[in-house]
This record gives structure tokens, C-alpha cells and sequence, in this order.
């Protein structure tokens, strides 16, 4: 099984397996169908404040990705369910952000021990 990472407006590749939307908002512009999302797990993405408190500025990086992980550790049951979707397939986390390298996903995979 292998968990992959994808920015959501790329274009859908075979190779995505069950594509995951772990973003809280639905990404802009995208239709239902272009997006092709199998799961959007909305209760995946930081919460609403530490997603406003990072803005996307990498000088917050390395403390985002502490209090994130900390917001993962307090959520098991959801991070089970996550785990549970992805099951033994192939699987892709998607997300809307422009910074690659900057974004909850790489955390998310992180944590769940898929990077």
C-alpha cells in the first residue's frame, strides 16, 4: 500500500488509488466531477483556528506541524477512520494549497506512517 500526496487540481492519474480530500473547504473552482474525490474527510484538516493561525507562512511551519500533530494525537478515532478508508490500497491525501512544501497533508502522511 502506498499513500501519495497530490495537490487536487492536478489531473486524476490511475496510479491515485481512492483519492482522499483531507481539506476542511472544498477547493474553489473545482466541480464534483473534475475533482473526482472518492472520501472528503474534512475532520482530517487542522481546525478552523490552527488552519487561521499558519496562514500558510513558513516561518509558522515547524510549530504547525507540532500543534497539528497534537490536534492528530487528541482525535484517534479519526485518525483510525482515515486509516480504516485507506485500508490496504493504494491511496492519495489531496489538498488545495499552493506551497508543496508547506501544507497538513505532509503531516498527515507523516503521521500516518506512510511518507
Amino acid at each position: 500500500m502506498s499513500l501519495h500526496l497530490k495537490r487536487i487540481y492536478e489531473p486524476k492519474d490511475d496510479k491515485d488509488g481512492t483519492r482522499i480530500l483531507v481539506d476542511r473547504l472544498w477547493p474553489r473552482g473545482l466541480s464534483n466531477q473534475d475533482a473526482a474525490v472518492d472520501i472528503w474527510m474534512k475532520d482530517k484538516a487542522p481546525s478552523p483556528a490552527l488552519r487561521r493561525w499558519f496562514g500558510h507562512d513558513p516561518a509558522k511551519w515547524t510549530e504547525f506541524q507540532r500543534r497539528y500533530r497534537d490536534e492528530l494525537e487528541k482525535n484517534p478515532s479519526a485518525v483510525e477512520e482515515l486509516k480504516r478508508q485507506i485500508g490496504p490500497s493504494d491511496a492519495t491525501l489531496l489538498y488545495g494549497a499552493k506551497d508543496l512544501h508547506h501544507t497538513h497533508a505532509i503531516v498527515l502522511q507523516r503521521f500516518l506512517g506512510k511518507d
